[in-house]
């Protein structure tokens, strides 16, 4: 049999081109070599168009020479020989450049396209740098914004020990590190109980559908609340674990002259020194000042994609869960979606001003199933019913509605969001002393 090579169009086209192109190549070759030649043999017409090109430029030093001796100024002979030195550098540089242009000039004539690419590259060089500026100023903009986050981290760290009576600066390894985390929680000031209380006026007035001692609830469901479902006496808890996480982490608040702080969004900033990762940071080191272990999860859920944040936190949830066998008490810290800084829910607490928290209860209508929403439920009306026995106003109307919000993890996951857009960081840290001294009594640690 005889193989035959079936060669298409396309490819004889490829192998002209290149063909083409190397016999280009050898030709802009032969003509600059022969133009150095040239060059070499006639060094009088070179200097010739080595004067026209520099005198055309606005950049020729021998014109001053010829000036100055023009003007009848008398040398010495080392400053003859510097000058005669300096002109030959001049002209050694001047004919490389000739000798580069004339190789431009070749391949320009032997390939006609070179000319329009020359040509284009000439006109885009201002372009190009102008590229380099724009990415230098992005660069450096980047270097600027993590300076700033780094100092805004530093401050932060600075206020936290300031308010725990603390210096951890130069003990951040090994032991020392773990003594001053001991002494932090030591030094935490818990909050007092018999102090006077006031809810002040807001521009939203707290709503609520009934009321089950003292505690109000607002059901924004069909189910039929009975004090048989709300009755919180028959619910045990397990106290041996306490888990702290935020599916929205990067919801914040209102700046205050503490706590100033670079939006990422509309109340929204992903330094966790000023986000709910703060907040719940707080209720963290309150409650290990009371003894408890607490789980506390700074990943971000909302970010850098919103969506799917619920998907995100429940992945992280029940990681920790697994880890941590016979945990029923799971906080996911929020701030209410009020988009502006008109609505800051407030209560004075003695001379303190803390932002109000508020349960959101999750039914049995989303997705996943939660046939035992009641029991969070009770667990939040145990919460504040002894919230409105110590500190009233602490706790707004607690909110039903169908969702899950994930709560189907344990008989005691909750929701809590705490303040508004309009609270500073500042009332809702203030907060967070008064929820940990709820907790404790009602745990009973």
């Amino acid at each position: 049999m005889i193989n035959m090579a079936v060669i298409s169009l396309k490819d004889i086209i490829k192998y002209l081109v290149k063909i083409t192109i190397i016999i280009a190549i050898v030709v802009g070759l032969t003509r600059y070599f022969l133009s150095i030649k040239n060059n070499v043999e006639n060094p009088n017409n070179s200097g010739e168009v080595s004067k026209a090109t520099s005198e055309s430029s606005g950049k020729e030093s021998g014109s001053e020479v010829t000036t100055e001796k023009s003007n009848g100024e008398a040398t010495t002979g080392e400053d003859n020989n510097g000058s005669n030195k300096t002109e030959e550098a001049n002209e050694s540089n001047k004919n490389n450049l000739n000798s580069w242009q004339n190789f431009l000039s070749c391949l320009d004539i032997s390939i006609p396209a070179m000319a329009q690419v020359n040509s284009k590259e000439n006109n885009s060089a201002p372009k190009e740098n102008k590229t380099i500026e724009d990415i230098l100023s992005v660069n450096l903009g980047v270097i600027d914004n993590l300076k700033s986050s780094s100092d805004s981290k530093q401050m932060a760290e600075k206020n936290v020990n300031n308010e725990n009576g603390t210096d951890n600066e130069g003990n951040n390894e090994g032991d020392e590190n773990k003594d001053n985390d001991s002494n932090s929680l030591e030094n935490i000031e818990h909050a007092e109980i018999g102090l006077k209380t006031e809810v002040l006026e807001s521009n939203v007035s707290p709503r609520y559908s009934q009321e089950y001692y003292g505690v109000k609830i607002r059901n924004e469901t069909d189910y039929k609340l009975t004090n048989e479902v709300l009755d919180p006496t028959s619910l045990e808890i397990n106290t041996n674990n306490i888990i702290i996480y935020q599916t929205h982490s990067c919801e914040s608040y209102t700046a205050s002259e503490k706590y100033q702080y670079k939006q990422t969004g509309n109340f929204r900033t992903t330094d966790k020194n000023f986000s709910v990762i703060r907040v719940g940071r707080e209720l963290t080191n309150q409650l290990k000042s009371y003894g408890y272990n607490v789980i506390h999860d700074e990943n971000y859920h909302d970010y850098p994609s919103y969506t799917g944040s619920y998907t995100s936190s429940l992945n992280t949830v029940t990681k920790l869960l697994e880890e941590n066998k016979d945990t029923d008490i799971v906080i996911d810290v929020h701030r209410d979606a009020v988009g502006d800084n008109t609505y800051a829910p407030t209560v004075k607490i003695g001379d303190e001003y803390a932002a109000q928290i508020m349960f959101v209860v999750g039914g049995n209508g989303s997705s996943i199933p939660h046939p035992e929403w009641q029991q969070n439920l009770k667990f939040a009306i145990k919460v504040q019913q002894k919230a409105n026995e110590l500190y009233p106003g602490l706790f707004r109307p607690i909110i039903l509605r169908e969702s899950g919000y994930n709560q189907q993890v344990s008989k005691a996951a909750s929701l809590i969001e705490v303040g508004a857009t309009g609270n500073t960081l500042d009332q809702c840290l203030v907060s967070m002393k008064y929820l940990a001294k709820v907790l404790d009594e009602v745990l009973g640690n």
